[in-house]
């Protein structure tokens, strides 16, 4: 595809993705930011229990208790909803990796994070209302939708450019074209893989999640270790 071209052959933009959440007007006020959530919220839990597919703008609306006007005052239906609710999934997931990271032993290499990437990860999964339908973008039944419309890149894309401002802001972790690139593949290897581990068990398959692990740690150490040794010399 040539957005994934393209991804690969430039380095990733400096100071993080700009906010482009699928809104048609971003709250402002307190009320409104506390209704913004609640639909959010309640989005999330319908997900849960009755799919996408099923999920209707009215139910959200009367789940968050707000008038079905307002729900339209923000987002124009259940895929602006969706695309929402992936946008702050992925923000909640840099958080809580941020404090896995404050907590955990040294991490030292792409490799060591990528461990922690994967368990944080699998807790969403488990924990996180509507994150088990609904990740960072795609939705159960086929539905997929762009985080960031604006530039057109795929969701994986942009995943990978927010894990690499986090490695190296708050890790030191090794910086360069390279990294930009064997994120990419290692985000794309690992959506698979645990996509395949949480298929058929809500869970997720103990050993294809293990798998996953596996996977990430040794192309990351392959990868980046050898071009950091290669930069050493």
């Amino acid at each position: 595809m040539p957005e994934v071209e393209a991804a690969v052959k430039e380095p990733m933009p400096a100071g993080g993705a700009p906010d482009v959440g699928p809104v048609r007007r971003r709250p402002v006020q307190r009320r409104s930011l506390e209704r913004f959530e609640r639909m959010l919220d309640a989005c999330a839990q319908l997900l849960d229990e009755v799919g996408y597919d099923e999920l209707t703008t009215s139910q959200v609306a009367k789940r968050a208790g707000v008038p079905i006007g307002t729900l339209y005052q923000f987002f124009e239906g259940k895929q602006a909803l969706a695309r929402a609710l992936a946008r702050r999934n992925l923000d909640l997931f840099l958080d809580r990796l941020h404090a896995r990271f404050a907590a955990a032993p040294a991490v030292e290499t792409w490799a060591d994070a990528a461990s922690v990437v994967v368990a944080e990860f699998v807790a969403m999964k488990r924990d996180v209302p509507g994150f088990a339908v609904v990740d960072f973008g795609d939705a159960r039944a086929g539905k997929e939708f762009l985080l960031d419309a604006e530039r057109a890149i795929e969701n994986n894309w942009l995943v990978a450019e927010r894990l690499k401002q986090l490695g190296v802001e708050d890790l030191g972790l090794a910086d360069g074209p390279e990294v930009d690139r064997a994120l990419l593949v290692a985000v794309e290897a690992a959506d698979s893989v645990l996509r395949l581990a949480f298929r058929y068990r809500p869970d997720g398959d103990p050993e294809l999640i293990a798998e996953a692990d596996l996977v990430l740690r040794s192309y990351l150490g392959t990868r980046l270790a050898s071009r950091t040794d290669e930069a050493d010399r």
